[in-house]
């Protein structure tokens, strides 16, 4: 037992006289006390960490219908590949519609766009596979079409860096990227979707335009075009189909997401 004539007063209100004449079994009943307060401060210190960790679990989940799915490693590797399949098939592929509803009255009609698929198939697959798969399945594009297969618009092999249209392909690992990361920075949605296929389009189209300044610079750009008239031919003409295919993207990457991820 412990020296109960040593026992600190358990309050400072009580004299030294008070205290030394406090009975020897009043003391030890005083410091069990002491002690079973201690406890229950503790027990209540552990309880109230352990209802902070599950506060903090509890935000977790409430916050997680809010967040974009995030892929995982093999969904990653599927779409970098269906990516990769998308855009080689895009690039021979040309983009149609139907004339308008006002003009039905001499039947429907369907008509070309002017431009291929491609950048749609770029775009596409940002909006479902992610960054990390539009970025992976660019990048297999691009060195196939360099090393291997004549896979681009114009063959392949490494001349095609000399190609006007170079530039856009490589700008298609950077678009692809930023439309990725972009449409799954939040849940689905038309506005979302449709302002990282933007973003990416824009990137796309960026990065070829410097590299056509750059080529215009080192080779003069074909000989006898202008780099005014390869920005004509490579961004400004197409850019009204581009931009009909884009709105087509952001509506089938709305439509999958949901299925996909409801």
């Amino acid at each position: 037992m412990s020296d109960l004539k040593q026992l600190a007063k358990p309050n400072p209100d009580i004299t030294d006289y008070e205290w030394d004449v406090t009975p020897p079994s009043v003391k030890f009943l005083l410091e069990h006390l002491q002690k079973l307060v201690q406890q229950k401060q503790k027990t209540v210190e552990d309880l109230q960490v352990e209802n902070q960790w599950l506060h903090n679990r509890l935000d977790l989940e409430l916050d997680r219908p809010n967040q974009a799915h995030t892929p995982s490693p093999p969904e990653i590797i599927l779409w970098a590949t269906i990516g990769l399949i998308l855009t080689i098939g895009g690039t021979f592929v040309q983009a149609y519609t139907i004339n308008a509803p006002w003009s039905w009255g001499g039947g429907i009609k369907i008509q070309t766009l002017g431009v291929s698929y491609q950048i749609g198939a770029v775009l596409l697959t940002g909006c479902l596979g992610g960054k990390n798969a539009a970025l992976l399945s660019q990048v297999v594009y691009v060195i196939l079409g360099l090393t291997w297969l004549p896979i681009f618009e114009r063959g392949g092999g490494w001349e095609y860096l000399q190609q006007p249209t170079f530039g856009y392909i490589l700008g298609f690992v950077f678009g692809a990227w930023l439309c990725g990361f972009y449409a799954y920075q939040s849940l689905a949605r038309l506005n979302s979707l449709a302002l990282s296929c933007l973003i990416g389009f824009m990137v796309i189209h960026l990065t070829g335009i410097t590299y056509l300044t750059v080529l215009h610079l080192l080779t003069n750009l074909d000989g006898n075009q202008s780099l005014w008239q390869g920005i004509l031919t490579y961004s400004i003409y197409p850019l009204p189909g581009q931009i009909a295919v884009v709105c087509a993207v952001s509506l089938i990457a709305l439509v999958m997401r949901k299925l996909m991820f409801s």
